[in-house]
């Protein structure tokens, strides 16, 4: 199976040059070729207003409506020509895209390309599923280093982990990933999630954290990082932690800094 080809902002603007052709274009992902009511889902009686553009009118039950109805792009000024270009760049930055760098290629405010940007990684979700096969799990830190921060700001209760926020991942091999802020890294935390979410009977690698120790219903294998051993076999958390990479490049180069808040909007 080759992979689908990306398109070049060049190409990108030039197919949807003016914002009549990004709304068609939209048009034809959402209906086709016939406008489906968002109201009530009904599909005779349905006609064009002439006095908006855009806008349909279903007969039926006598609501208007236009494509970017109940979407993310919902009672939006912002023009789909920008939806267009920021789902673009939130789909091939590899370590993502400020909102403070989208203004800027948009022409919109800051808080304007914040909220574009929210919703657009609210409808990237791919709802509820599990993990199978082989997953690797992980866990790492997100935030700044302790002696880079003012003084006023500094826990003073150790290096490593003090001050950053929990992230736990997971990756099945050639397939999704599910990653989640997390309160706690211990045993009983660590060990639900991965019950939550990766079908019984899977093989999941881990490194030999204590919170993975007497892991059930799995086939449970483990590499031994403390000992300079990163690969056994099989085993390995090589995928698992090449996300945290791309994570960690995002928010030391683009975002530098990402409130625990709304950390897990960034997944």
């Amino acid at each position: 199976m080759k992979p689908a080809k990306t398109i070049s902002i060049i190409e990108l603007l030039s197919e949807y040059s003016t914002e009549h052709k990004a709304v068609k274009w939209l048009e034809k992902i959402r209906w086709n070729k016939k406008p489906i009511c968002p109201h009530c889902g009904g599909v005779e009686n349905v006609s064009k207003q002439r006095s908006k553009k855009h806008t349909y009118w279903h007969k039926d039950c006598r609501k208007q409506f236009t494509v970017k109805t109940n979407t993310i792009m919902h009672a939006s000024k912002i023009p789909t020509q920008k939806w267009v270009v920021a789902i673009y760049y939130i789909l091939t930055a590899r370590k993502g895209i400020s909102s403070l760098q989208l203004s800027k290629e948009l022409g919109i405010t800051q808080k304007s390309a914040w909220y574009m940007l929210q919703r657009i990684r609210e409808a990237c979700k791919q709802g509820s599923f599990k993990l199978s096969n082989v997953v690797e799990v992980d866990e790492t830190y997100i935030g700044g280093k302790e002696k880079n921060k003012h003084a006023n700001k500094k826990l003073n209760g150790g290096r490593g982990a003090v001050g950053k926020t929990a992230v736990f991942g997971m990756k099945e091999r050639g397939g999704k990933v599910k990653a989640m802020v997390t309160r706690h890294t211990n045993k009983s935390t660590l060990q639900g999630n991965i019950h939550n979410n990766i079908q019984a009977k899977s093989t999941v690698y881990t490194d030999n954290f204590r919170g993975y120790l007497g892991l059930s219903g799995f086939t449970h294998k483990t590499v031994n990082h403390s000992a300079k051993e990163f690969v056994n076999g099989m085993a390995h958390t090589n995928g698992i932690e090449s996300v945290w990479a791309v994570l960690k490049r995002g928010y030391n180069g683009t975002f530098h800094n990402i409130s625990t808040k709304h950390l897990n909007r960034y997944r």
